[in-house]
């Protein structure tokens, strides 16, 4: 999925998808190189990673 898709999903900026999700966790796939990079991220590894942040008795 797309970095506009990613932040869409999570209810996010897509400022926040370009700068917070590796730190966050969520691993991107880029293509192209330099200034023409594209990041895209694997569907079923967002929705991991959603289930990850769920709060214990959620």
């Amino acid at each position: 999925m797309s970095v506009k898709e990613t932040a869409k999903y999570l209810n996010m900026s897509v400022p926040w998808v370009y700068r917070e999700a590796v730190r966050a966790g969520l691993v991107p796939y880029k293509f192209g190189c330099g200034r023409n990079v594209k990041l895209q991220f694997k569907v079923a590894e967002v929705q991991a990673w959603v289930k990850q942040q769920r709060l214990p008795g959620d």
